[in-house]
């Protein structure tokens, strides 16, 4: 799994220690189901969220992408 290295606060880093060890989670975990809560998908999960459009409405590839894009904006809040 890739590694990424982040720059945080002394306080928000402890804070975010806080949160996980209240959730009995990893933060890795915390992190990616925050990413997940705000709608940051994969390239997969996009693909599939495309497919799913163009089968349930009888659109072209690029009016699903337009309904993918939307969906993905309304999910994100």
């Amino acid at each position: 799994m890739p590694r990424l290295t982040i720059s945080l606060t002394e306080e928000r880093h402890q804070a975010l220690k806080t949160a996980a060890a209240r959730r009995n989670k990893s933060i890795a975990a915390l992190i990616e189901e925050s990413l997940q809560h705000y709608g940051i998908k994969t390239r997969e999960s996009a693909a599939a969220l495309v497919a799913r459009a163009r089968r349930g409405a009888g659109l072209d590839k690029d009016e699903a992408l337009e309904v993918a894009v939307e969906e993905t904006r309304r999910a994100r809040g």
